[in-house]
């Protein structure tokens, strides 16, 4: 008998989403089942439902997915499924909430090549604002960019207090600093970017984040980069294919969201396979989509 490759995919919202779906089918999985409203608490009904029907050996020819738009509630979701495995019984779990992970691995992994190529720096140490960072893709940008010991602020665009929460548990969660700031006006927001050295935007689409005079204002800004590829692009003057181009007289250069999305793609697809091809269950989370970003782009 053939072992099908099954994938089953949970979300805490009410519709799983077809993109992830598109991709899970097109990576090679013979089915993908769904499931929707699911709460923390069920997680181990399902996971020991999905363990239990197959034979051990067959495990890894099984794996379940995590989305939703809450990064915490995902990571909650893969770490309450790691907790109801029953050795030698065991699946494979990837965790991409509204495909937050792959997507903010591929930008963080992309800003990272062309400050290399273009000006000679790394994540260590760099000075980076993150705005949009209450989102899903924000807040997985910024516990990436930490965790290379990048000097990070998340920026709220409606105040500090939740950005300041999200920082208080990016600290509980991952045991790594990021600062709040305050980009709910004008003036805040060229203050931060004359703070930095590269600034990812991460907001909600068709909606503008950044002027081109804030840019051209910052004298010390070397990148700039946006996932939103619906006009208004978050970045005024930013080309949607925009990979490392001129953006300001200042030397600052951009970094487009078809650009971030050929990766973000490449990515998510290259886990889904990962699992399909793996002989033993694996787990995928944003640092495991981090170093895929990272190989692909080099």
């Amino acid at each position: 008998m053939v072992e099908k490759n099954i994938l089953h995919m949970v979300t805490p919202t009410k519709h799983i989403s077809p993109f992830d779906a598109n991709m899970a089918l097109d990576a090679g999985y013979d089915a993908v089942l769904t499931y929707s409203n699911v709460t923390l608490d069920e997680i181990t009904g399902l996971v020991q439902d999905s363990i239990f029907s197959r034979p051990p050996k067959t495990g890894v020819r099984t794996a379940m997915f995590f989305g939703g738009k809450n990064a915490s509630l995902a990571l909650d979701m893969l770490a309450k499924a790691r907790n109801a495995l029953v050795p030698p019984f065991g699946i494979s779990f990837f965790a991409d909430p509204a495909g937050s992970f792959t997507t903010a691995a591929a930008m963080v992994a992309c800003v990272e090549k062309i400050l290399k190529e273009k000006h000679q720096r790394r994540l260590d140490g760099l000075k980076v604002a993150i705005f949009g960072a209450t989102g899903v893709v924000g807040y997985a940008a910024a516990v990436i960019a930490a965790l290379e010991r990048s000097r990070v602020t998340m920026v709220g665009y409606d105040g500090i207090k939740r950005v300041s929460d999200s920082a208080n548990e990016i600290k509980t969660r991952f045991n790594v600093e990021v600062r709040p700031a305050d980009g709910s006006d004008d003036a805040n927001k060229s203050a931060i970017l004359k703070e930095n050295e590269a600034v990812l935007c991460a907001g909600r689409a068709g909606v503008q984040i950044l002027s081109k005079a804030q840019l051209a204002a910052a004298q010390n800004l070397l990148i700039v980069a946006d996932v939103n590829a619906v006009p208004p692009a978050g970045v005024e003057g930013l080309a949607m294919q925009a990979n490392g181009d001129l953006l300001t007289p200042n030397g600052t250069v951009g970094l487009g969201p078809l650009a971030i999305g050929n990766i973000k793609y490449k990515t998510e697809f290259g886990l889904f396979q990962r699992m399909i091809a793996a002989t033993k269950p694996a787990q995928f989370d944003f640092r495991d989509a981090f170093a895929l970003a990272r190989e692909l782009n080099a």
